[in-house]
């Protein structure tokens, strides 16, 4: 997934959720009704929603992306099946800026020997991109490094506008990914002058791959492409001994579509305290997106049909979410959170639970770390329930930031509690994760990330397995707690500032 994002910068004082350990002998209430819904949460369970999925996705353009026909129809299956189940769903719409690539992009090298580049594997448009069809030299920016720096967003390469002195208007622009976000890199480089900007990754381990990056809507107008760090790396040395010529070929269109997320909550539990548990139900346009995230969307379904199938009756009232637009920068989860704050509402929220990814084929058992300083009061105790879960049986877990950009990062900067977790993305896996969780090593957590593979036949049913026994778990032990939840309260202006800070934190904004 994307960069860790700083949290306290933007947390707010808001509802917090003070939690003593949860218990989890099998002795108690809340552990035999645990018990209870992972017995009900079958592998075949989950994937039977994951192969509808697959199935939508076949009927609309191999995709199920926010505002086509594909995620309408993935809604319409999750409601259908809540209604199933004996839920009252919602639809909660708001608008986006839809982005569509009307062609297929090209990039090629021209002179001084010609090569052409495969789109979507060795190049891919950035969402957000403006149209163009560009000839002209290659230059570029001030502070690409070679080789990498010794660890991720070393390199400053067009993050300031000095880093474009000298740059002659018309050229193409070649920027090493780093430390600023795309957005900017793209924007300085098109105050300068350039016609087209190439974004090359930065080079450390798992971050080789071709970049797959976000910009802002009408603001870069010319075209804006992400590729490899050995591509780079391959025109950062022909421009060592001359000029070089690319070709760049984009063709988009942005406007501004409406799309839903979905809420169904339980009848019984106290409205005064509700755990909420989302996913997100989009995929890339490039792909139907059966790992990410038809796997935690899944889950998320089965373990609301479940636990009314098995007449488990919360204490604290549990909301079902299944996020829309999270693929365009968290857009769903953003409403929905904002609009709690300023109705007065998010007191009410005792925590976030969010599953984004939970059948990586090389996957590793990911933990949000609740533990990090700035994280709210609450997010330490959640994460203590995966982890005291999967010590009990015997299995090993890994910490990952909780600043990793999915929809928990809207509850995070609003004061709530909130933890999850993660098989893995685009990442490498290392030696030692690989002598630990079993897999692949030197090799993606999941290869088809954000690609047209990432279909039914991308997924582990051991991770789906462990993942989900794991989640219907902290589902439960959360929803039958007693512990207390502190509120407070702040001026619509903080909100507002709050959720303006937030305007380029999507998950794919990657730097």
């Amino acid at each position: 997934m994307s960069k860790p994002v700083g949290i306290a910068a933007v947390a707010l004082a808001l509802g917090c959720l003070v939690l003593t350990p949860i218990s989890m002998s099998a002795g108690d209430a809340p552990a035999g009704q645990a018990a209870k819904l992972r017995t009900a949460m079958t592998v075949n369970g989950v994937k039977r929603h994951m192969i509808a999925l697959q199935a939508i996705a076949n009927q609309h353009n191999s995709t199920r992306a926010a505002g086509t026909s594909g995620y309408d129809a993935s809604v319409t299956y999750v409601v259908n099946q809540l209604r199933a189940a004996g839920y009252e769903p919602q639809l909660q719409e708001f608008d986006f800026i839809f982005f569509l690539e009307l062609a297929t992009p090209a990039f090629q090298r021209t002179a001084p020997t010609p090569r052409t580049y495969l789109p979507n594997s060795e190049f891919f448009t950035m969402l957000y991109s403006g149209s163009g069809n560009v000839t002209a030299n290659l230059q570029e920016v001030s502070n690409n490094q070679f080789p990498p720096g010794p660890v991720p967003n070393s390199s400053s390469a067009g993050c300031t506008p000095a880093d474009f002195v000298g740059f002659n208007p018309g050229n193409v622009a070649l920027i090493q990914r780093g430390f600023c976000n795309l957005f900017e890199k793209a924007a300085f480089a098109q105050a300068a002058g350039a016609s087209a900007v190439v974004v090359f990754n930065e080079g450390q381990p798992g971050r080789t791959a071709a970049v797959q990056g976000r910009l802002e809507p009408f603001v870069v107008t010319i075209p804006v492409i992400g590729t490899s760090f050995a591509i780079g790396e391959e025109l950062h040395n022909l421009l060592a001994s001359g000029a070089v010529t690319v070709h760049v070929v984009t063709s988009t269109s942005l406007e501004t579509r409406q799309t839903v997320n979905i809420l169904a909550e339980t009848p019984s539990g106290d409205p005064n305290r509700v755990v909420v548990q989302g996913s997100h139900l989009d995929s890339v346009p490039a792909g139907p997106g059966i790992n990410d995230n038809g796997s935690g969307s899944a889950y998320n379904l089965e373990s609301a049909i479940q636990l009314a199938n098995n007449n488990i009756k919360p204490r604290n009232k549990i909301r079902f979410a299944w996020w829309g637009a999270e693929e365009l920068g968290l857009l769903g989860s953003e409403f929905y959170v904002g609009n709690l704050f300023l109705n007065g509402d998010l007191g009410k929220i005792m925590l976030n639970l969010n599953y984004d990814m939970l059948a990586s084929p090389n996957f590793v058992r990911f933990v949000y770390d609740g533990d990090h300083p700035d994280a709210p009061p609450g997010s330490a105790e959640i994460e203590k329930v995966f982890n005291d879960y999967f010590a009990a049986k015997g299995l090993a877990t890994a910490p990952v930031p909780l600043g990793i950009g999915s929809d928990h990062l809207l509850f995070l900067v609003f004061g709530v509690p909130a933890g999850g977790l993660f098989s893995g993305a685009d990442g490498i896996k290392t030696a030692e994760q690989a002598v630990i969780f079993g897999g692949v090593p030197g090799e993606a957590f999941d290869p088809c990330y954000h690609q047209a593979c990432d279909t039914l036949s991308n997924l582990n049913d051991t991770a789906i397995d462990q993942m989900s026994d794991a989640g219907a778990t902290a589902l439960v032990l959360h929803a039958m707690t007693k512990d207390p939840v502190r509120t407070t309260t702040t001026s619509k202006e903080a909100a507002h500032a709050a959720l303006n800070k937030l305007e380029y934190r999507g998950p794919r904004l990657q730097r």
